[in-house]
């Protein structure tokens, strides 16, 4: 019954170091992708909207949302609009690796908000899809929430905005994805 249970709890353990293989922090992303060392194509996945109010930071290279806001539909179980996944999205970003001269194996970083919801998701989709090498920013760009006290909720731990690294409120409109079609 131990060995069972041994083997049980390390299969498990194995099976989080593994998905947590393709997690980088913030601070491993920007050194990397300023560095010039390797060819990266380095996309936020939020939503143009949600990026318009948090913030951004240049260092992306692209906003390729993996969903999008719809306006006109409505998620009543939490209250929020539906965000239904961009179905072109490994093609954008398939386009934007040829437009730098890239390809599928070459270095793909997403980023989202908190990393969880969207960062994870997309990077593991676009493994799906044939890409070679994905990673998504841990804790995304506003990192996690505060737990306790009169900061409880506000995302102030870690993340891309809590790590001293460049971001702004002004975004590139050159960056930023196109309208919803």
């Amino acid at each position: 019954m131990r060995r069972i249970l041994a083997l049980t709890l390390g299969l498990t353990l194995a099976g989080t170091a593994a998905a947590d293989d393709l997690a980088l922090s913030a601070t491993e992303v920007h050194e990397r992708v300023t560095s010039g060392d390797e060819e990266i194509l380095f996309i936020d996945v939020r939503d143009p909207a949600e990026i318009h109010f948090v913030g951004f930071t240049d260092v992306v290279d692209a906003n390729i949302p993996f969903r999008r806001i719809d306006l006109t539909g409505w998620n009543e179980r939490k209250g929020v609009f539906a965000m239904p996944m961009n179905r072109d999205f490994a093609e954008e970003v398939a386009a934007a690796l040829e437009a730098r001269g890239m390809d599928r194996s070459d270095t793909v970083i997403t980023m989202c908000r908190s990393g969880s919801t969207r960062g994870k998701p997309s990077a593991e989709y676009l493994l799906e899809q044939g890409f070679e090498s994905v990673h998504y920013v841990r804790h995304g760009f506003q990192g996690d929430r505060m737990e306790e006290g009169q900061l409880a909720g506000r995302r102030l731990r870690n993340g891309w905005q809590n790590s001293g690294l460049p971001w702004s409120g002004s975004l590139n409109r050159e960056k930023m994805a196109g309208p919803a079609e």
